[in-house]
């Protein structure tokens, strides 16, 4: 049997997330999609996504293949009832297909042939961007339990200031000296061979990744996750960042999801509530407007190898692409398509040989190489996304 998550009719509102990676593989709580997966149904998991994307992400299928949608959280109730499936059922809630059991992955689309086999129980989705920081609490939780249970965590330092131990976990190789730890509204989980450095307040839930560090002096509200090799610092409340991104010096981010290879200047700030309180609209590429979110609380959304210069200020609800280079004072606009350059004066198109050259200059610093195959991807990107910059 192989398990195949299928990117499905969420995709578009989870640009620009999705310009660069599956469905499947956003992280919200500890894990990401297909780690959940992967964990519940122990089991590799496979990905069935956009043409230019499935060289680098591969969907491996044989004659008996489970389709599941990747936009879906795995809980205990959803692979009970997609294990049970049979060849030839698709597992339905109202005329939503969540999972499918087929012998012919490559023909997956004709669900007109499917039995359709009724699913009545709650199930969590991430639907737009904003979910992804909104039930970040609740896939931590879940995350949490999953990953510690009938485990001991690595010894926690009594130079620490600690609040709830039991709800504390350490990876092996996990450093945390000198730190306010309180786990009493969430879990707090470090990531093997993370670091915390000396004086930071940590208030959970929060999750960091592995090989990732917390500065000195940082107040990290919850929930909040920083994936792997991460490096962050300053202030930041309810954000995810999702592995490799920058956001080491003082400064706010609040409300935020920060894709990979991010990078934020010394005190760049962004704004999470508007001065009226008016719930905030953000950029909805599906719909091709600012959509409303229903959240009074609503900060930054980048796509990957995005950066921003020191002092930069993001206003509540902004948007930033793929492969944006901002500065300058002031307030940017707040949609800006991915491969720009500039600020408030205004942007040019970012060509695509500096901004890999950007690329290839941040990853050789974490010992990892933009390949030929990160190229084609990011060319990929820089067509699809053409129509959004005026230059």
């Amino acid at each position: 049997m192989h398990f195949i998550l299928f990117d499905g009719d969420r995709r578009e509102s989870l640009l620009p997330l999705t310009y660069t990676r599956p469905v499947a593989d956003i992280r919200t709580g500890i894990l990401t999609l297909r780690e959940k997966w992967e964990k519940r149904l122990e089991s590799r998991v496979g990905v069935l996504t956009e043409d230019y994307l499935q060289k680098k992400f591969p969907m491996v299928c044989g004659a008996d293949n489970v389709l599941i949608k990747g936009s879906l959280l795995a809980d205990d109730n959803l692979v009970k009832a997609i294990l049970q499936l049979q060849s030839g059922q698709g597992l339905f809630f109202e005329e939503q297909l969540l999972a499918c059991r087929i012998p012919d992955a490559e023909k997956f689309g004709d669900t007109d042939s499917l039995k359709r086999m009724e699913y009545n129980k709650a199930y969590r989705e991430i639907c737009h961007t904003w979910d992804i920081f909104s039930i970040n609490g609740e896939a931590m939780e879940a995350d949490f339990q999953l990953l510690t249970t009938g485990r001991n965590s690595a010894p926690i330092s009594q130079t620490n200031r600690v609040s709830h131990p039991d709800r504390i976990f350490l990876e092996a190789g996990a450093v945390v000296e000198h730190c306010v730890l309180n786990a009493s509204s969430g879990p707090i989980y470090i990531g093997a061979d993370a670091l915390v450095m000396e004086g930071c307040l940590i208030r959970g839930g929060f999750a960091l990744g592995d090989h990732a560090v917390v500065k000195m002096g940082a107040k990290i509200y919850g929930p909040t996750t920083a994936g792997p090799y991460c490096k962050i610092g300053g202030e930041i409340n309810n954000s995810v960042l999702f592995g490799y991104s920058n956001k080491g010096h003082d400064g706010f981010l609040g409300n935020a999801v920060l894709g990979e290879w991010c990078n934020l200047g010394a005190d760049t700030n962004n704004s999470n509530l508007k001065n009226n309180y008016a719930k905030v609209r953000l950029w909805n590429y599906a719909s091709g407007r600012f959509d409303q979110t229903g959240l009074q609380f609503c900060g930054l959304i980048m796509g990957d190898h995005s950066k921003s210069a020191i002092n930069t200020m993001f206003n509540t609800g902004t948007v930033v692409g793929v492969n944006c280079n901002i500065f300058a004072s002031g307030f940017p606009r707040n949609f800006i398509p991915s491969f720009s350059w500039g600020g408030t004066a205004g942007f040019s198109t970012y060509l695509p040989e500096k901004a890999f050259e950007a690329a290839r200059v941040a990853m050789q610093r974490r010992g990892l190489s933009f390949t030929a195959e990160d190229e084609a991807l990011m060319l990929a990107v820089f067509e699809i996304s053409k129509t959004y910059r005026t230059t």
